[in-house]
């Protein structure tokens, strides 16, 4: 154990700082305890994968399932009444490019829009806000 000098008569001085080998020992043995439990979850998903795997079942993996690819590849009505549908998404992405280019040129000039409107910063120039000095 530390022995203090002796204190000075009327002073009010703290003792010295929190003994350092206790803290040393705890995060020795945080870290101990990080890397066992770092490979201890290693290896338990490791062998629960090669027991699926010997079952014949596929491990769960996050991937697009079939039904979610085979949704992503055909077209079809999601709701007849309202007019809904759905199609490949290929032909969504090449549609929504065409439709943007197709849109508007530089040609047809600036955008009438109401008097004192300028680019909005938010949304990268696309929509009007109005700015007072």
């Amino acid at each position: 154990m530390t022995r203090y000098l002796a204190r000075p008569p009327g002073s009010t001085c703290e003792h010295p700082d929190a003994p350092v080998w206790p803290i040393v020992k705890f995060l020795c043995w945080i870290a101990v305890s990080a890397v066992v439990i770092h490979f201890g979850l290693g290896f338990v998903s490791a062998l629960m994968i090669d027991q699926a795997m010997e079952v014949g079942e596929r491990p769960y993996l996050p991937s697009v399932t079939q039904d979610e690819q085979r949704l992503l590849e055909s077209d079809g009505w999601i709701n007849k009444d309202a007019g809904s549908v759905h199609i490949p998404i290929e032909d969504a992405m090449r549609l929504t490019v065409e439709s943007r280019l197709a849109s508007r040129t530089f040609e047809d000039g600036p955008a009438v829009g109401t008097p004192g409107s300028m680019p909005s910063d938010s949304s990268g120039g696309r929509l009007p806000e109005r700015r007072t000095p």
